[in-house]
């Protein structure tokens, strides 16, 4: 927080604090959950949705930590949790970065198939590698991340193919440009709701 109650904004965009680890962190890193009128707990993908935000770290661990009574005592009322609450954020973070991806490709910035990938990567073309979860670990180890760009291994290849409306895909990739650096963002939640361990990085897989 800064001065005056204010919530600081910092070069990461505005902070809130995670009502279940009390870290405050940059908002784009978070989950916004909100209290709908029946008072069940309703995940926000979108942060579009009406009512005060309750912020959780987009992590499947701290999301099921916070239906043990994080919600209730964040929103000061008694609440209902749905069951599966950590899957169904998953599942609309998956197709969050889905549509992403899929706009960027219909606006020129990206790419699918080992060749195109490899000639963009040579021509320093990439700010984001995408290689499919169940993709062979052989034919990924091929291509590489560039310093500066980032990689992503968090959707599978039928997820890919949805995104570059073909029935699978294994390797992707994006150009530099405002809808890639969203799929950046939207990305790494996914990845901290998929993958127990493993953080970002500018240059080099994380798996």
């Amino acid at each position: 927080m800064g001065r005056g109650g204010m919530k600081a904004e910092r070069a990461e965009g505005p902070e809130r604090k995670c009502i279940v680890t009390g870290d405050v962190q940059p908002k784009s890193g978070l989950i916004r959950f909100v209290i709908g009128p029946d008072g069940q707990v309703v995940p926000d993908i979108l942060g579009k949705l009406p009512g005060r935000g309750l912020y959780v770290t987009s992590d499947r661990e701290v999301i099921e930590k916070a239906k043990r009574g994080q919600f209730a005592r964040a929103a000061k009322a008694p609440v209902t949790v749905p069951d599966g609450l950590a899957s169904e954020v998953e599942r609309q973070q998956a197709r969050r970065v889905i549509d992403l991806i899929a706009l960027a490709r219909k606006a020129g910035l990206a790419i699918a198939g080992f060749e195109k990938v490899k000639s963009a990567l040579a021509n320093d073309q990439v700010r984001v590698l995408l290689q499919a979860s169940d993709g062979s670990e052989r034919g990924k180890t091929k291509l590489w991340t560039p310093t500066g760009a980032r990689y992503y291994g968090c959707l599978t290849s039928n997820e890919l193919g949805l995104a570059f409306g073909r029935q699978s895909v294994i390797h992707g990739a994006l150009a530099a440009g405002g809808l890639s650096d969203r799929v950046v963002e939207e990305a790494a939640k996914l990845r901290g709701l998929r993958e127990s361990n493993g953080g970002d990085t500018a240059s080099g897989k994380d798996m």
